[in-house]
């Protein structure tokens, strides 16, 4: 976590070459995803497409998404949420590669 207030949150992600973050959405707040390294395959609801350094993704509540990196470097992005309840018990999580729904 980088930062915090009421509100907010703001965390650094890291997602390793072949690296796949949970497929969730989240009832009480957004997120808004800055990338800043390597090239993310991002799924948003129904579709998928590639974000790179700079760009930026909005994610709104109730949206499914997920990172994927399929590319060779780390892929590094900054998390910005905001709603009324930031916590890990606001993750849905519908699919996931690690066991954890």
């Amino acid at each position: 976590m980088l930062d915090t207030g009421p509100g907010y949150a703001i965390k650094r992600i890291t997602v390793r070459p072949g690296g796949v973050l949970s497929l969730q959405r989240h009832r009480h707040r957004a997120e808004v995803w800055t990338m800043v390294a390597g090239v993310a395959e991002v799924t948003l609801g129904d579709d998928i497409f590639s974000a790179g350094p700079g760009e930026c993704v909005q994610v709104a509540r109730f949206k499914t998404h997920r990172v994927a990196n399929r590319g060779a470097e780390d892929v590094v992005f900054i998390e910005v949420q905001t709603g009324a309840t930031l916590d890990e018990n606001d993750i849905e999580r519908l699919a996931d590669d690690y066991g954890r729904l």
